[in-house]
């Protein structure tokens, strides 16, 4: 007998779509809630009573009584930065103790990861990808080219000293002929990380195993995304990608659960579209409009703290998400962002040299070739703020919601008008019947 109890959880955009709230909002309705890919660069945010809450590598699941987050295999870890992230949770009233367990499989990010990605960054100049340099994309490298180190290895200090010995030795070796950068020591980072593993041994086990046997005795199971399929290494605007898979099929690699147990996807975008760093992106504004969605919908990384790029929303993108995660139902979030503006527009398609076209196009000198052709709808102009009746939404609103809807065809199942957990319209007839309580 198959089980369809995992549901998924992805970015429809390029990230930053308010996934934290959402899994948030849902978790209570599920046992566990597991991370299946990223690092410690991709933030959800959380805002509950008087908390405000940015997380990193914890599930977004952890502000909930009763349930299990589970860190994949998927995951790259730098075990300092999930140490110092457990230790601000608990500041703020947060649990953790048996309510979090971590993949033995996962892969360690180390110090010599980061100051690559930083030096590869810098070298690379105006041409850069746009990476936090939190060494994310030279950990995935380890990973595939089977020299990484996982949390297996790290919590076992003989193991470890035995396999990071000459895997630091050589990063050390290239930082310092190829970039003339000059890290911690390998002393020094073997010290550092021993204690990091035997602070972390307690919660780390075969996550996969642990997934597996949930799925098969019934339990409901959340998984949450980092990013958005437009950074997915694959599917994304190519190059200008992350260094894993953030489509709904990533779940399952990442967290080692079969793709059948998978029964419900929701992708999360928000009503306008953003992006941080370089990369393609035909919406964009430069304009006042640009700056005042920014200001309005505090644009700004969560871990970077840098200002997002604002454009309109970018349909295009949206249609391939559904196609490629096979996406059940959409979360809609930010609405009340566009409470003040004239009109709004939804670019429904791109044109690239004299040709429309409604996918994403391979090749990155198509991608900025692009002009995107938009449908123009009249703004509603009063405030949406914490409503939580579809019905009660501005008539312009609601038009312009199903509008959006046909044009991406998937329905907005979850509608958020606040950043709180109760400021979110919740509408009937959804795939998301069934699923929450």
């Amino acid at each position: 007998m198959k089980h369809r109890n995992v549901a998924v959880v992805i970015g429809g955009q390029w990230g930053d779509e308010g996934k934290g709230k959402v899994v948030d909002l849902i978790s209570p309705s599920f046992e566990l809630v597991a991370r299946y890919q990223g690092g410690h660069n991709a933030g959800h945010t959380v805002k509950f009573e008087d908390k405000h809450l940015a997380l990193r590598l914890i599930p977004s699941g952890i502000c909930r009584k009763g349930v299990l987050n589970v860190i994949g295999n998927g995951v790259v870890i730098d075990p300092r930065a999930l140490l110092s992230e457990m230790a601000s949770l608990r500041k703020e009233g947060v649990e953790i103790g048996d309510n979090l367990r971590v993949s033995d499989r996962a892969h360690v990010i180390l110090p010599t990861h980061a100051l690559l990605d930083g030096a590869r960054e810098k070298a690379l100049g105006g041409a850069n990808i746009g990476t936090t340099s939190r060494g994310i994309g030279p950990a995935y490298e380890s990973k595939a080219n089977r020299s990484g180190i996982r949390m297996a290895d790290l919590v076992d200090a003989d193991r470890f000293i035995a396999v990071a010995r000459p895997l630091l030795a050589h990063h050390d070796a290239v930082l310092k002929h190829f970039s003339g950068v000059e890290g911690p020591t390998v002393e020094e980072t073997m010290d550092e990380y021993v204690a990091c593993g035997r602070e972390l041994a307690g919660y780390v086990t075969d996550t996969s195993t642990l997934l597996g046997s949930a799925i098969r005795s019934g339990k409901k199971i959340l998984c949450e995304g980092a990013q958005g399929v437009m950074l997915d290494v694959d599917h994304g605007t190519y190059p200008f990608v992350t260094s894993s898979s953030c489509a709904a099929g990533g779940a399952s690699i990442g967290l080692g659960i079969p793709p059948a147990s998978i029964g419900l996807v929701l992708a999360v975008m928000k009503a306008y579209t953003t992006r941080v760093g370089s990369g393609p992106f035909p919406t964009e504004l430069f304009d006042s409009v640009g700056e005042h969605i920014r200001k309005r919908g505090n644009e700004f990384g969560t871990v970077t703290g840098r200002p997002r790029r604002v454009g309109w929303f970018d349909a295009v993108v949206a249609r391939t998400t559904v196609r490629i995660s096979g996406i059940d139902a959409v979360a809609l979030t930010k609405l009340d962002v566009l409470d003040e503006m004239d009109e709004i527009r939804i670019c429904t398609h791109y044109e690239v040299n004299g040709k429309e076209i409604g996918e994403i196009p391979a090749r990155a000198d198509h991608y900025d070739a692009a002009k995107p052709v938009y449908r123009t709808f009249p703004g509603w102009k009063t405030s949406t703020a914490g409503i939580s009746s579809f019905g009660d939404l501005p008539v312009n609103a609601q038009q312009y919601l199903e509008a959006l809807e046909g044009i991406v065809d998937a329905k907005v199942a979850l509608l958020s008008t606040g950043p709180k957990r109760d400021e979110t319209i919740r509408r009937a007839g959804t795939p998301l019947d069934g699923w929450l309580a």
